[in-house]
């Protein structure tokens, strides 16, 4: 996953991403630990997750402290991805479930 986001420290960095599906249930988080000032964009990978190829599924990033923006990514494996705007509000309650990132190092 490449991310570009407005990273300044601590006070402010994209903390996590992660993959959900079309009704805002989560499939998979990628905790970051601390801030990439000085890495931008970033990529992180995350492993295997358990989709199938065909399956829609939505890719985004939680910035903190804000929170979930509007801006992800959406499609399948198979089809591909595009560009898309969310609702506000869009599966905000995912942002207490775990996992957690730990407290930011740098």
């Amino acid at each position: 996953m490449t991310v570009e986001s407005s990273d300044t420290g601590c006070q402010q960095y994209a903390d996590w991403w992660e993959v959900v599906d079309p009704q805002g249930n989560l499939i998979f988080r990628r905790v970051m630990a601390h801030s990439h000032v000085e890495e931008q964009p970033f990529q992180r990978t995350g492993g295997a997750i358990d989709i199938q190829p065909e399956q829609d599924v939505i890719v985004r990033i939680h910035l903190y402290p804000q929170g979930y923006g509007t801006q992800a990514m959406q499609g399948s494996v198979e089809q591909g991805f595009e560009k898309v705007t969310l609702p506000v509000g869009f599966a905000a309650n995912l942002a207490s479930v775990e996992p957690q990132p730990p407290e930011c190092s740098f």
